[in-house]
């Protein structure tokens, strides 16, 4: 089991940048496919950016050219740089982690068994 912990959410202007970072437990994180996922209020939850465990990367539509997912297997973390930012990027960010996935489904909250707690970020206009 892997525990995931989120930070780097804050309140930006808009057209302003955040970094996000998720640190995960456990020895395996190199073997782990990670995804952003972020929920505003009376929404749904809808990915963001994934990177599997062989280093690809996929994007929302919405976020595409803006962020930029990547990863550092010896930090055990997952990064999620936010650049021009807007007020509908405004949400909770949760990081999401799935052990040996070979599937193409990197968009689906359903593929992911592990998740954590959520950062906010808010961005002003």
């Amino acid at each position: 089991q892997v525990q995931l912990v989120e930070s780097g959410g804050g309140l930006v202007q808009a057209g302003g940048s955040l970094r996000l970072s998720c640190a995960a437990s456990g020895r395996t994180f190199s073997s782990y496919t990670m995804g952003w996922f972020r929920q505003a209020p009376g929404k749904e939850r809808e990915f963001v950016a994934a990177i599997s465990w062989s280093g690809g990367t996929y994007y929302a539509d919405s976020v595409k050219g803006r962020f930029t997912i990547s990863r550092d297997n010896a930090k055990n973390t997952v990064y999620l740089q936010m650049n021009s930012l807007k007020p509908e990027d405004t949400a909770v960010y949760y990081c999401a982690a799935v052990q040996y996935y070979s599937g193409g489904y990197y968009q689906g909250g359903d593929t992911y068994d592990y998740w954590g707690q959520g950062t906010q970020v808010t961005v002003s206009s």
